[in-house]
């Protein structure tokens, strides 16, 4: 099992700092998340039905109707290489440390490309190629036409490019989702999420985008009644809330400019609307130093050669300012940023 963020039971106990007095910023999950309102009773009570209209929002909402709610991306990630024959595939890494456990689980040959360019993953010559955009947890994004351009050229050997936009809604405009399994596109398999941007984890709600034949394929892998009834009532309500999602989205651009000058005086941040990527060779120091204090930061240092820390967003000014008072008590030897380095996970 890989270690993800979020896991601040095991660091109450660890640091001996009761539950309620930490600062979680380890998961880069939106700390105001859409508002859910009350539920009806019904969705409790009754089975999931698939013609209870979330496939229509989600149509309207990601700008195409090749798609399939599941319990989270995750549940695609680890399915999805079940279904395609099994091949070569590349990934541009650092990246989100699922995606090759699961295809080389399902017994794929997964080649790693560190701090490679998609251009460069394109050369490797593999029939597949992986991405997570913006990337996770460096926030290297690329661009909308780049993407396509590169899922032309893989379908002309035949192959398949997938990309994880778990982290995109924030900032669509490079978002390939309206194309993912298209006459355009058909080569395409997009992976979207609930659990970042509207800030709903918890309801384990996702999406994949493909052509319609493999979709067809995954609903007999996976089964009925995959996501819950009262979290497709919550995912509809989400995907249809276009009101909340644009003020959303300008509060989460202010909000990561500011964390990423608060970040600016300890080194080279990359930043994304939903967290910030600090490479640091102190990057375990550092992430000590924050938890003796309560505050919980993603650390990836043992995996890879690029050690450094990704922060996700303070939600109140409380929160704000014991951040800020706790990076002014770091006092370290100057910060160098990091080489490029390899595998990183969650």
């Amino acid at each position: 099992m890989l270690e993800h963020g979020g896991r601040l039971r095991l660091a109450a106990a660890q640091w001996n700092i009761p539950l309620a007095d930490w600062l979680d910023l380890s998961t880069g999950i939106s700390p105001q998340g859409w508002p859910v309102p009350p539920l009806p009773a019904d969705c409790w009570r009754r089975l999931p039905e698939d013609n209870d209209g979330l496939e229509e929002t989600a149509a309207a909402y990601y700008g195409n109707a090749n798609l399939l709610p599941l319990a989270g991306s995750q549940a695609a990630i680890q399915c999805l290489p079940t279904l395609l024959p099994r091949a070569a595939v590349v990934m541009p890494a650092p990246l989100y440390a699922e995606h090759p456990q699961a295809w080389e689980r399902a017994g794929h040959k997964v080649r790693r490309l560190a701090g490679a360019n998609l251009a460069r993953a394109l050369m490797a010559m593999a029939p597949n190629v992986l991405l997570c955009n913006p990337n996770n947890p460096t926030g290297r994004a690329y661009p909308r036409d780049e993407l396509l351009d590169a899922a032309a050229q893989l379908k002309k050997r035949g192959g398949t490019l997938v990309v994880d936009e778990a982290f995109a809604d924030a900032d669509p405009e490079h978002c390939v989702a309206p194309y993912a399994g298209t006459k355009d596109a058909p080569n395409l398999i997009v992976l979207r999420s609930l659990g970042k941007f509207f800030g709903l984890a918890g309801a384990r709600v996702g999406f994949i985008l493909a052509r319609r034949e493999l979709l067809a394929q995954m609903v007999e892998v996976l089964g009925p009644w995959a996501v819950s009834g009262p979290s497709r009532v919550v995912a509809q309500g989400a995907l249809a809330d276009r009101d909340w999602q644009a003020a959303a989205r300008v509060r989460l651009a202010a909000d990561s400019e500011r964390l990423r000058a608060l970040l600016a005086p300890l080194g080279e941040v990359h930043s994304t609307p939903l967290f910030c990527w600090l490479p640091t060779a102190q990057a375990q120091k550092l992430h000590d130093f924050l938890a003796a204090r309560g505050i919980l930061v993603r650390l990836f240092a043992e995996e890879t050669s690029t050690p450094g820390i990704r922060l996700g967003l303070p939600g109140s000014e409380a929160e704000w300012q014991r951040l800020a008072q706790a990076l002014r008590e770091w006092s370290p030897a100057p910060v160098t940023p990091a080489k490029a380095g390899v595998q990183i996970q969650a």
